[in-house]
């Protein structure tokens, strides 16, 4: 990698920890994301509490997996990496889309280790468990669009196109699209949308990552995988009295509701500002979400 990364490896993991204080904020990103995704929100945190995020298998700055991971086995290689960093619990986690399933599974495993969840934005499992034809077919395009993502980085296609549209340039990139015989533009473009949000400073490392094949293959995995780790999850455990923030994008998901509702102490807070991506869009939600766990944790 030729960007240095901003934290250590642990694992095969990259880390990345700032601040001090108890508890720690674990950062879980999005099915595709990495740490970087969390860079408006991680400095502000660690303005008043330990915060750690890192990049699973495959992403970022971390070594690629040696099997296709699954959401379970992603908390568990999550709570190995928690315990070799040194990283002293009990934790809030904090889990993007799919990041908030690895992070329920984490608490589901592991309830001793966690202190409070912040679900952003978390997929909706029953979407995926009980998945119609429709959606097995986005879900089948997806993977299919990972993997020519993958030829095309290879390539060096992917490179060019995301260092031409941070450039300003969009003619080429469609151009080599189309001479590729591929969704090139496409991908990159959406891959520039993102990384517009983002500080400046981390454009170079997010370009340099999905230059690389193994962040295309990495997505396909992790996508292939959808449905089964969208069943993992024991949908009758109750998280008794744990502090819980669910926040949903843009409108109430029943699912959020009901998540929420699983705690005495739960909360659903729909933030009408913000895509998807709300770490990105609403990072005042995200901060102030991950603030109010943080306070009911110490005051118990």
């Amino acid at each position: 990698m030729k960007i240095p990364a901003p934290g250590r490896i642990v694992d095969g993991l990259h880390v990345w920890a700032e601040g001090r204080g108890s508890p720690t904020v674990v950062l879980e990103a999005g099915i595709a994301a990495s740490s970087v995704s969390w860079s408006l929100v991680q400095p502000r945190v660690a303005e008043f509490t330990r915060v750690v995020s890192y990049d699973r298998a495959g992403f970022g700055w971390s070594a690629e997996a040696a099997s296709a991971p699954t959401a379970k086995e992603a908390a568990q290689s999550l709570a190995a990496m928690l315990e070799h960093s040194g990283e002293v619990p009990p934790y809030v986690l904090v889990g993007h889309s799919f990041g908030g399933l690895i992070v329920r599974l984490f608490q589901q495993k592991f309830p001793a280790l966690v202190a409070g969840l912040v679900l952003v934005d978390q997929v909706v499992r029953s979407d995926w468990r009980d998945a119609n034809a429709a959606r097995l077919r986005t879900l089948e395009r997806g993977v299919l669009l990972s993997r020519r993502g993958a030829m095309l980085a290879r390539m060096g296609i992917v490179r060019v196109c995301l260092r031409l549209l941070a450039g300003g340039a969009n003619r080429i990139p469609r151009l080599m699209a189309r001479v590729s015989a591929g969704n090139g533009a496409t991908v990159a473009t959406r891959l520039a949308t993102e990384v517009g949000k983002l500080p400046r400073a981390f454009w170079p490392a997010i370009a340099e990552h999905w230059s690389e094949a193994r962040s295309f293959e990495a997505m396909a995995e992790n996508l292939e995988s959808l449905p089964e780790s969208a069943a993992q999850l024991d949908e009758q455990a109750t998280l008794g009295d744990l502090p819980v923030i669910v926040l949903s994008a843009g409108k109430r998901i029943p699912e959020h509701d009901h998540d929420a509702a699983l705690s005495t102490r739960g909360r659903n807070i729909v933030t009408t500002n913000s895509g998807h991506w709300m770490q990105l869009d609403a990072p005042d939600a995200v901060v102030e979400a991950v603030r109010a766990v943080v306070d009911q944790v110490r005051a118990q």
